[in-house]
């Protein structure tokens, strides 16, 4: 498991029937591409988030696949539409197969 990996959430608390809200996501995480070398001249092995999804009520939202060339620290943005009360379940895939989660509820009237 890659040290210092915090993943960070921002969903509206409440929303109307059928409303579009936006969700930003952000991973702390160094992504290392396993191309670069430390100072012995070895490669730094590849560590990289590869894989984000995002879940309302048990469907897809959205799922992403990331490769070495995406930055440290990955961050999404994005609008779901929300039909009705419900849990948005979000989850990072790292290379060494740690698996972060992170759920958010929203209320809708």
């Amino acid at each position: 498991m890659a040290s210092g990996v915090k993943p960070r959430v921002k969903v509206p608390k409440t929303a109307s029937a059928g409303e579009t809200i936006e969700i930003k996501t952000l991973i702390s995480h160094t992504m290392e591409s396993g191309q670069r070398k430390d100072s012995d001249g070895n490669v730094i092995p590849r560590s990289i988030i590869n894989r984000f999804t995002a879940e309302f009520n048990g469907q897809n939202v959205i799922d992403v696949t990331l490769e070495p060339a995406i930055s440290t620290n990955p961050y999404f943005q994005f609008e779901a539409i929300v039909p009705e009360t419900g849990e948005f379940k979000f989850i990072w895939y790292d290379d060494d197969g740690s698996v972060y989660e992170e759920t958010k509820a929203i209320s809708v009237s």
